[in-house]
């Protein structure tokens, strides 16, 4: 139980579940997985199929788009969502700089999420429209 609680604090960190209540991030934390990864292992490729959402406790990435390093992830973090929205290629690589643990939430779980979680869908809409602002906004600096 302890480790879901941690889990808990982590998520509510993502900008994806900040307005998630307590028992909801304890159904997302319940139904995810706890994985630690090397410094150096790539975690997600370009153009591969997503079929998982990460979201970072502990360690740093880098995420790249055709070759070039385009941002930094660090706890709280969350990517890959948008590949279980649209079932699509992912649009970027992301790999591990330092040794990390992440919590990933399947495919399968994360429609189960959507079902399930009231309000759960319009929260994570307003996420990634976050996510799409700030990207627009450095697409212009």
């Amino acid at each position: 139980m302890a480790r879901a609680d941690a889990y808990v604090d982590h998520l509510h960190q993502v900008t994806l579940f900040a307005a998630c209540s307590r028992k909801n991030l304890q159904k997302v934390a319940h139904l995810s997985e706890h994985r630690r990864v090397a410094a150096g292992t790539t975690i997600v490729n370009e153009g591969d199929q997503g079929r998982e959402f990460f979201v970072i406790l502990d360690g740093t990435a880098r995420v790249i788009r055709q070759g070039r390093r385009i941002a930094t992830l660090g706890p709280g973090s969350g990517f890959g969502e948008l590949a279980l929205l649209e079932n699509a290629p992912r649009n970027a690589t992301v790999v591990a700089d330092t040794d990390m643990e992440l919590v990933v939430v399947g495919q399968h779980e994360f429609e189960g999420l959507l079902d399930e979680v009231p309000g759960f869908a319009r929260r994570m809409l307003a996420g990634t429209a976050h996510r799409l602002r700030e990207a627009d906004a450095r697409a212009i600096d």
